[in-house]
């Protein structure tokens, strides 16, 4: 308030004074004829009164400025810290109304409203009181005809007010829609590669363009409703002169330079702090009210419910105990579990087993309390641990990763390494623990993440662990160390919850669940549960003794940490551009909207538009001098010794009519200028809405085509970033100060050269003001300029933040490390707020400094006159002292904004660079229409790599798969398994040839390629949105069709009991469906699909057996006049292939027909099947 009170100071008392001051000196020009004429000396003290005013305004103001930002600055601060407080305690049922886009959408865009509100909310009050003051001035000066102007001024106010309130409307209608924008390109960057197997690349353009349509409408309509704000605020001042003046005219029939110059310093503080910070101080407490509305809402999302579970006294032989527990992932669905009574024994080994969706992870939830109970009650007794199903790993190093806020304790951390089978894998990193991961682990195998997530929960001191399928990405001697090592041994005195398809393991546990479709079927020891387990999986048998091949091939960590080259980094730092902005960047922004006709059209409006308002003021200055002249010259004729009347009477009619002819041009001058600038106005809009279309299009274009090396080194939040905060900057922030820049810098310009044109000797001063300015602006925005870099390099880390700690929510609460994620948070925007405050207060120290500066060229301006004499006309005098007022206060306020002009276009700048990244090679020969027909595939010495500058991952790989053969693909942890069919699919360098049906298809187009050919993923992506969309993005198939893949994969009667049907919504990332139903949805897209080649990337790796049985006697069905390509991943399920693939260190080492393989002893595949503990297997002809 006390800042407030010093703008009071100066918008009250400093300006009305200065206009009053300009007013009286101008009368020492007018002595001729006005009796009041003052003398030189008063003249002196007058124009050192202007100069001190305008002193005191720039020493108070700028002070006044950085204050109130920095207020500002702060509240944005508190909410970004509240937001992210709460997100991490938001329940799984406040996902199904939320996202991280909408997440990510209130931490960029909604919590600058306090930034912006912070500055303008005192010139709600300032303002009305201001104009109470300066109407009782202008009263007593131009008496009735000041009403005229004010009135008209306050009937602008409403109008204002009301178009700030459409732009809040509009701009809240656009937020929402830029929520969805980015939660589907969250969704979009995180299932990159699936999008790219599947060719979906086109589908996924159309939705982003669906969404983007309906985000550029209110943008545009919001930026239509800027366009008339600001020709308003052109025009106000205009007009405001202009109906006074008439109105003075026609009641007084006399206006003089004095009073004239005094009306026009009034309205000009008037027009700022009433018609433009007044209703843009009401626009922004508006708009910050919508943005507190929708943080509110967000705030009161439900959170984690913790009062229906019970601790319990330790000394009580029950760890857990369920009573009559039924439970719901969200109050609209049915319950997910019911009426569960479960005990479980201090210090025992439960297992949970179960087929798909039966329940078992929700029965994890109840326990780590993600989940509302609908009745019954929990008690739990000691602290939990948890490792989940899906491995959560965050950019950091790998020893980070198994800390997680824990101390160190070396001779603990080493068991734990040796005990989960990590110290191999750390031996083949180039840092071993201490080597940076990066996104999600995107340096790592499956199964390396699935022990380095187990690593971390066994780490933690606990008396609880919950492990959620950790065994599945286990090879077979993996898998039985880590059982009997770490969950047997290890944690013999703790009490364990495993959940399993692994029911080979179950003969050693102390107790079996067995849940099915949400209650315990069965529950019981080995003993009593076999007769329900053998119904439970027809293959039970088989489970008993089987074990695992890991999946997925090793990629190879890139060096980067210690003294490692930073080019090598396998998550590369995000690059900051030095030096200028190029010229490059702003013609492309500029050519993105516009052809160079249309810009040629839209600077000679600009320029019309300026012609026409400092040739008003030019034309009311020659009006003045020439009654100036006129009143001195009617006088002398009254006084003359001839007395010819009717001369005196000749001579008064002429300035009469001149006036007449004043009024006319006047009023066509204000005419024109309205027509003008109000063109103006939206031609200029309406091309930067173009180009920020186009350049969103451009660079959706450039990611959605980009490598795969691209996503693996760029995290989601830094490329999320750039749809959010840079692409708002270029939507709402770039096109109002690009407009603001370049009108400010015309009206200082069209000021200086009418000063000049008064003086010609003041062009001197001009132009060595003119040249400290270029110099200060150079220096000063070189500094400003990276700053502003900086600030957007270290926005970057605050959304991966947020985006990474959401996907690891349960883990994180589970382990109650809010506190540790909560003070990281911190770090990132302490961080990002630093650099944003040094921004500031440069900028504004930058202003200070050419403020002072245009002290002195005023000084200059207003003694030169009084310098020369008053031999001068008053309203040339008056034209120079105040356009020289307006001229430095908007030259050095337009040259900061040319600094933020160039500041955003830094966004324009980052946009394009990612308009440069590296694209897939994409060739012009299209696939013949009924390509494949027979599905032969050739391998003729293939290589295939990664990363250019790494050794190949396949080398010489050569092989011919016959059509309709059924190939299993087997082998250890990176062999090279995946990389065959990474090759398949051409994700990355691939030298050699591939053939398919005798075609090369290194040289098809890949959107023919990969859509001819059917994968089921390791990690089933789904994307938000309909069953339909998900099963049929292109709507090539009927809903007849959809319904009979959905009952083949046996998910009929689960989308059936949705109330939609096919049009039922599925959360973010598939999150209300189980890791087996986004599996089964997987299966049903390839079934549509109906290619000749199918592709099993260890698909069954996380589904229970029932389901594995499903997924195979479906395939078994659907595909056998298909060839298959299954990555082994349960040996037994290869068995029956015709013919085996053995890869080991890049190389087919084995390739023939199972009992062929079996044959050799000294085989691999042999010595495979020996430590799986599988000497008896079916081979297949």
């Amino acid at each position: 308030m006390l800042w407030g009170c010093v703008l009071a100071f100066l918008e009250c008392l400093v300006k009305p004074a200065q206009s009053l001051v300009l007013g009286w000196l101008i009368t020492y020009y007018n002595h001729n004829y006005k009796e009041e004429a003052i003398t030189k000396t008063q003249a002196y003290l007058y124009a050192l009164g202007i100069i001190l005013l305008t002193l005191l305004n720039v020493a108070l103001l700028h002070p006044f400025m950085v204050n109130v930002m920095l207020t500002g600055l702060k509240m944005k601060i508190a909410c970004c810290s509240l937001l992210y407080r709460k997100s991490l305690k938001l329940s799984n049922a406040a996902f199904e109304t939320t996202s991280v886009g909408q997440m990510l959408n209130l931490l960029s865009n909604d919590v600058l409203a306090f930034h912006k509100c912070a500055l303008m909310m005192h010139y709600v009050w300032v303002g009305p009181i201001q104009c109470i003051i300066v109407t009782y001035l202008m009263y007593r000066e131009f008496e009735l005809s000041s009403i005229f102007g004010i009135f008209l001024l306050l009937l602008f106010i409403p109008l204002y007010f009301y178009l700030g309130k459409m732009a809040s409307k509009f701009r809240f209608k656009a937020a929402l829609k830029t929520d969805n924008r980015v939660r589907f390109m969250n969704e979009i960057i995180m299932g990159i590669q699936v999008i790219k197997v599947y060719a979906w690349e086109k589908a996924i353009q159309k939705l982003v363009a669906f969404y983007r349509k309906n985000e550029m409408k209110y943008i545009r309509i919001s930026s239509y409703v800027r366009a008339m704000y600001l020709t308003f605020d052109i025009l106000i001042m205009q007009m405001l002169l202009y109906i006074t003046v008439l109105a003075y005219v026609v009641f007084n029939d006399n206006i003089d330079a004095q009073k004239f110059f005094t009306l026009t310093i009034f309205y000009s503080s008037l027009r700022l702090t009433m018609a433009t910070f007044f209703p843009q101080g009401l626009g922004l407490i508006a708009e910050t009210r919508v943005s507190i509305q929708r943080m509110n809402k967000f705030l009161l999302y439900s959170e984690v419910e913790t009062n229906t579970l019970l601790s319990m006294d330790r000394k009580n032989n029950k760890a857990i105990e369920f009573s009559n527990v039924s439970a719901s992932w969200s109050t609209s669905s049915k319950d997910t579990l019911v009426n569960i009574d479960l005990s479980v024994t201090r210090g025992s080994l439960m297992a949970i087993v179960g087929s798909v969706g039966s329940g078992k992870s929700t029965l994890l939830n109840i326990i780590l309390k993600e989940l509302p109970l609908t009745k019954g009650k929990i008690t739990i007794g000691g602290h939990i641990s948890y490792a989940s199903q899906d491995p959560w790993l965050f950019s950091s190093s790998i020893r980070q990763n198994i800390l997680f806020g824990e101390t160190l304790n070396l001779a603990r951390y080493n068991d734990i390494i040796r005990i989960c089978a990590l110290e191999d894998d750390f031996k083949l990193l180039p840092y071993s623990d201490k080597t940076v991961i990066g996104r999600r682990g995107a340096s790592l195998s499956g199964g390396q993440k699935a022990r380095i997530n187990l690593a971390r929960a066994i780490y933690k001191k606990a008396d609880i662990y919950l492990l959620d399928d950790p065994l599945s990405a286990l090879d077979a001697h993996v898998g039985k160390q880590i059982f009997y090592e770490c969950i047997k041994e290890f944690l013999k005195d703790k009490t364990v919850i495993l959940v399993t398809h692994q029911l080979q393991y179950l003969k050693h546990v102390d107790r079996i669940v067995l849940l099915d479709n949400g209650t315990i079927k069965a529950e019981g020891d080995f003993d009593e549960l076999q007769k329900h387990l053998e119904e439970f999986s027809k293959s039970f048998k088989e489970y008993v003794t089987e074990n695992k091949t890991e999946r997925g091939a090793l990629k190879k960590a890139k060096k980067g940490m210690g003294e490692g080259n930073d080019e090598d980094q396998e998550i590369v730092k995000e690059q900051m551009t030095d030096g200028a902005v190029s010229k490059f960047v702003y013609k492309s922004y500029i050519l993105a909207g516009a052809n160079y006709t249309m810009v040629a059209f839209m600077v000679i409006l600009f320029l019309t538009t300026q012609l026409l308002i400092s040739g008003s003021a030019y034309f009311m200055t020659y009006w003045v001098n020439m009654k100036q002249y006129s009143n001195n010259s009617i006088p002398h004729f009254n006084n003359s010794e001839d007395g010819n009347s009717t001369n005196n009477d000749f001579t008064k009619e002429y300035y009469e009519d001149l006036d007449k002819s004043y009024i006319y041009i006047y009023s066509l001058i204000i005419i024109v200028l309205i027509i003008a600038s109000l063109s103006r106005s939206f031609l200029f809009y309406k091309i930067c809405m173009k180009a920020s279309e186009n350049l969103h299009n451009s660079m959706f274009d450039s990611i959605i085509h980009a490598t795969m090396r691209f996503f693996n080194t760029n995290s989601p939040g830094r490329i999320l970033n750039r749809f959010a905060n840079d692409m708002g900057a270029v939507d709402t922030i770039l096109p109002t100060v690009t407009i603001d820049t370049t009108q400010i810098l015309l009206t200082a310009s069209a000021s200086l050269i009418l000063i000049c044109v008064i003086n010609y000797w003041l062009l001197l001063p001009a132009i060595g003001v003119g040249i400290i300015f270029y110099f200060l602006k150079m220096y000063c925005l070189k500094t400003s300029r990276n700053i502003k870099r900086l600030e957007g390099v270290t926005r970057s880390p605050v959304f991966e933040h947020l985006s990474a700690s959401l996907q690891g929510l349960n883990t994180i609460r589970a382990f109650e490390a809010q506190s540790i994620l909560r003070k990281e948070f911190d770090v990132h925007q302490d961080l990002h707020s630093s650099s944003y405050h040094l921004f500031l207060t440069t900028s504004q120290a930058f202003g200070y400094i050419l403020d002072c500066i245009g002290v002195v060229y005023i000084a200059i301006v207003t003694f030169s006159f009084l310098i020369i004499g008053n031999e001068t006309y008053g309203g040339n005098v008056g034209l120079a002292i105040t356009q020289c007022l307006g001229a430095l206060m908007s030259l050095q306020w337009g040259i900061r904004q040319t600094a933020e002009m160039e500041n955003n276009m830094t966004s324009v700048e980052r946009i394009l660079e990612y308009n440069s990244i590296e694209h897939e090679v994409q060739s012009k020969n299209k696939a013949p229409k009924n390509w494949p027909q027979f599905g032969e595939i050739i391998f003729a010495n293939v290589y295939f790599k990664y990363y250019p500058k790494d050794p190949p991952v396949l080398k010489n790989i050569n092989f011919t798969i016959r059509p309709l053969e059924k190939i299993g693909i087997v082998g250890r942890t990176g062999s090279g398994k995946s990389s065959i069919l990474n090759a398949l699919f051409l994700l990355s360098d691939v030298s050699g040839s591939i053939y398919i049906d005798n075609i090369d298809i290194t040289k098809l187009n890949l959107q023919d390629l990969r859509s001819k050919i059917s994968i089921i993923p390791q990690e089933p992506m789904i994307f938000s949105g309909s069953f339909r969309k998900n099963l049929d993005p292109f709507d090539e198939f009927g809903d007849e069709d959809l319904w009979r893949v959905l009952e083949e994969v046996e998910l009929k009667d689960v989308v059936n009991e949705l109330t939609g049907g096919l049009q039922s919504n599925i959360s973010e990332g598939g999150s209300n469906l189980s890791v087996g139903q986004r599996q089964l949805i997987c299966l049903a897209r390839a079934i549509l699909r109906n290619n000749k080649i199918l592709v099993l990337d260890e698909a069954t790796a996380n589904v229970d057996p029932g389901t594995d049985e499903l997924i195979q006697k479906t395939i078994r069905k659907k595909f056998d006049k298909c060839t298959v390509l299954t990555i082994a991943h349960r040996l037994h399920t290869v068995m029956d292939s015709d013919k085996i693939m053995v890869v080991n260190d890049g190389k087919v080492v084995e390739f023939d027909r199972p009992n062929v393989l079996l044959q050799n002893r000294n085989g691999y595949f042999y010595e495979m099947v020996q430590e799986s503990g599988k000497t008896k297997h079916g081979a297949g002809n």
